[in-house]
């Protein structure tokens, strides 16, 4: 893989897509693809495959295409899913239960090691071989504990609060379900999962549907 100067952020975006599609094509014993067939499966065009994968060095073979299993694993290892992240989830409402259970089933990747919460009839709480801690105890074990990704599911008052504790311990980078932007240093690896945003441009397909 050839370094890149940067890679537009719609790319990056776009890789995941690219390998769960991949995955598919893996998982049936399809050896090889086209860019006019991963098109077709895909949604992209074939221009923009060929200019995505450019960034990285192009994978593909004239008159032959890609090799599925070849671009899968260049793919994981361009996007780092070659090693093991820990994970802390501050927030365990129903919403931190479902990205704990959700994201515990990639558990060759990604991996629970904490789970906080301001209730005391969720704390001391089992969740996935986990104890649930008070989140008065997030700072302490984040100087005694190196956390990858700091999941955010708290309500958006509390949102800032924690950001910061978990910047302050020199987390990896956030997964954020605050219903708000936080403020973070500059560079400070975060993604954003508004869900009533994504509910509400779905509204909008809705009504205009047929325009």
């Amino acid at each position: 893989m050839k370094k890149s100067v940067k890679v537009p952020a719609a790319v990056i975006r776009r890789l995941p897509h690219y390998l769960r599609i991949l995955e598919e094509l893996h998982g049936k014993g399809i050896e090889r693809i086209s860019s006019g067939e991963l098109s077709e499966r895909i949604g992209y065009t074939a221009s923009q495959i060929r200019q995505d994968f450019n960034h990285f060095g192009g994978f593909g073979q004239q008159g032959y295409g890609y090799n599925v299993e070849s671009l899968r694993e260049e793919i994981r290892g361009i996007l780092g899913l070659t090693r093991e992240y820990k994970i802390a989830v501050v927030g365990c409402g129903r919403l931190g239960h479902a990205i704990a259970y959700f994201t515990n089933s990639f558990e060759s990747t990604f991996v629970i090691t904490a789970i906080f919460d301001i209730s005391p009839e969720i704390i001391g709480e089992n969740i996935l071989g986990v104890e649930v801690q008070d989140v008065k105890a997030l700072p302490a074990y984040l100087k005694e504990n190196k956390i990858d990704i700091g999941v955010i599911t708290v309500p958006k008052e509390s949102a800032q609060e924690i950001a910061d504790i978990l910047t302050a311990g020199e987390v990896g980078g956030i997964w954020n379900f605050a219903p708000m932007d936080l403020d973070l240093p500059d560079g400070f690896p975060v993604y954003n999962v508004h869900l009533y945003d994504g509910l509400q441009s779905l509204v909008y397909y809705i009504n205009h549907a047929d325009e």
